[in-house]
């Protein structure tokens, strides 16, 4: 089961998003394994940064309100244009958000795993990524002891993403 959740999820997201490059992989794997932990510095700065990014929102792609990231579903990313579109709480979401970062933690070797069935789909040809661009980045990363990225330029380009990662109930 747990196997077919992370073949799905991973081609999920390729599919949806196909301007995804191994960089944007990598940052689902990542949050999907570690939640918003790397994202909270203090929680009146996260507010500051959820604050200021809803009153810049710019138009987008069509997008569901809530994506999941992780493959048993707990760890998701909150679409902030649609929540805030359907009246969502901003504060509800910012609590979730800080809860996420100090509850939810994730190891190396469950990135490890995780990032495995990524290469085996690039292996298959079912990403639209070389499997020997994703081993690159991978090994890049763990070299520098696995730290958060940004989304590539060219998927903030296509998809203008604005979102918070936190356990699914929080929302």
């Amino acid at each position: 089961m747990y196997i077919r959740a992370n073949y799905w999820l991973i081609t999920w997201h390729t599919t949806h998003y196909p301007k995804l490059e191994a960089q944007d992989l990598y940052k689902l794997v990542y949050q999907g394994i570690f939640g918003s932990e790397h994202a909270v510095i203090d929680a009146s700065q996260a507010r500051v940064w959820l604050e200021r990014e809803v009153k810049e929102l710019a138009d987008g792609p069509e997008e569901p309100v809530i994506v999941p990231v992780s493959p048993d579903g707990r760890i998701v990313r909150v679409n902030l244009r649609p929540y805030v579109a359907g009246g969502g709480n901003l504060e509800a979401l910012l609590e979730g958000f800080l809860r996420t970062a100090r509850e939810h933690k994730g190891t190396a070797e469950q990135l490890r795993q995780y990032w495995w069935y990524a290469e085996r789909l690039a292996e298959e040809q079912a990403l639209g990524i070389a499997v020997n661009a994703l081993k690159r980045y991978f090994e890049e990363m763990e070299a520098h002891g696995f730290p958060a990225v940004h989304h590539s330029d060219a998927y903030r380009r296509a998809y203008r993403p604005a979102y918070r990662v936190v356990m699914r109930e929080s929302v």
